[in-house]
């Protein structure tokens, strides 16, 4: 909807919202049909300013622990692990059993928090990537009688 606006309107909409923050809604001028509510949208904007203040408070970032990958305070469980976690779907309640010192809160905050403040510069590196393993087990698959 918004992009079906003129950027002219947008500027004086965002104009508007700024001069007038406590507005339920706002009348667009030259326009009498035009009457934006912004009530609901600016309390979804401070719901989610809300959950992401407490997605920041929730993780540390230290190079002591786990070389500053961000992890859950008091935890050396890695936020975007838990956020890959769910991302491949796993339940709120399969990582809670497996790790029983996150509450849910916590779990369903992670996404936010990787999407919010994601690692920056290369991935870390990986030292077992390029040798040879150990060991490598063969099995022959048995022949159908």
């Amino acid at each position: 909807m918004k992009r079906d606006l003129p950027v002219a309107t947008r500027r004086e909409v965002a104009r508007e919202i700024e001069s007038a923050p406590n507005a339920d809604f706002i009348a667009v001028s030259g326009s009498s049909a035009l009457v934006i509510q912004v009530k609901n949208a600016r309390k979804d904007v401070e719901r989610g300013l809300k959950r992401l203040r407490k997605a920041q408070r929730m993780a540390v970032s230290d190079p002591e622990i786990m070389g500053g990958t961000p992890v859950y305070r008091g935890t050396r469980v890695p936020v975007d692990m838990v956020a890959a976690m769910l991302a491949q779907g796993a339940s709120t309640q399969e990582i809670l059993e497996g790790y029983p010192s996150l509450n849910q809160e916590q779990v369903e905050l992670a996404p936010l928090y990787v999407a919010a403040f994601p690692r920056r510069g290369r991935p870390a590196p990986r030292p077992w990537a390029k040798q040879k393993p150990l060991h490598v087990a063969r099995y022959k698959l048995a022949k159908k009688a």
